[in-house]
Order: structure tokens, then C-alpha cells, then sequence
């Protein structure tokens, strides 16, 4: 099922609101750690509001555990990693998604590091207006998802 990844967040109203996005969406939210702020329960609680009991989370204490669950897999088609970026030259409305895309959000500070960009399976952009860097990281993600969602047909239910 597509769903969504943050990168080491920087912002816990940023994962707050990434925590009703995918609750909202019927998604699993999966955190690569560190995050740039401690992970207090209770402040996580606070940020993610009543979501969170709503929200399957599953955190990763760092990149090369992420990806070594989603890439050594036996009993299950491997997922793609979608990486969301302002470096990429595919927009996002033109990219076929699939029921097995996981979207990667980058940390909101700085993306995600080269090795990171180089070995994801597919790069996506929201273009933007001339000028301008990106969305938010959150509005960017309800975008992306709610294009894949329309192509996947997994709607929630």
C-alpha cells in the first residue's frame, strides 16, 4: 500500500501533521531516525493529537535499516522509494504510481544526503513557480499522495 516516509524530521509539528495525513489516508507512516528533536511520547501525543492511536508509525533507527526492509524482501514484491526533491526533473503528476510506492520525504532543513538521492528508485518534483524553492513538507506530501492514491485507486474506506 503506498505510504509515506520522513527522513530524520526536523519540525515535530511537521511529523504531528504528517501523523493525520496518514490517518486521514488509512496509511503507515514510517520515521527514519534521527530526528532533529527529541521523540517524547508525550509531546509526539500532543503534536499528533488524537491521530495518533490512528496511525500504524514504524520507526527506523537510521536510513540503512529503512532500506534494508523495504530491499531484502522475500515473501513480498520489494516497495519503490519515491523521493520527493527539488532536484528531479519528473514531475509528479507524470510519474505512474504503484500500490508498492513508498513517498520519501526529505528533512525539511536539507533533503536528504547524495548517497541517499543516488539510490532511491525514483526521483519526483511539484514544479514551482520560478524563483520559488518548494512546498512544505506536509502540503507537498497531501499532494503527492493524494495523486498516487488517485492513480492506485486505494482510497480510504
Amino acid at each position: 500500500m503506498v505510504h509515506l516516509a520522513l527522513y530524520q524530521p526536523d519540525i515535530p509539528q511537521n511529523l504531528g501533521s504528517a501523523m493525520r495525513l496518514s490517518a486521514c489516508l488509512g496509511r503507515k507512516l514510517e520515521v527514519i531516525e534521527p530526528c532533529g528533536f527529541p521523540w517524547n511520547e508525550k509531546k509526539i501525543r500532543q503534536s499528533g493529537m488524537d491521530y495518533v492511536d490512528a496511525v500504524e508509525i514504524v520507526k527506523h533507527s537510521s536510513w540503512e535499516k529503512f532500506y534494508a526492509s523495504h530491499k531484502d524482501v522475500i515473501d513480498r514484491p520489494a516497495s519503490r522509494i519515491v523521493l520527493m526533491t527539488t532536484k528531479a526533473s519528473i514531475p509528479y503528476t507524470d510519474f505512474q504510481f504503484t500500490p508498492h510506492d513508498i513517498i520519501l520525504a526529505g528533512r525539511e532543513s536539507a533533503g536528504v544526503p547524495d548517497e541517499i538521492h543516488n539510490i532511491v528508485d525514483h526521483r519526483i518534483v511539484i514544479p514551482v513557480q520560478q524563483g520559488l524553492r518548494s512546498f512544505n513538507i506536509i502540503n507537498a506530501s497531501a499532494m503527492i499522495m493524494g495523486e498516487a492514491l488517485r492513480q492506485t485507486k486505494e482510497f480510504p474506506t
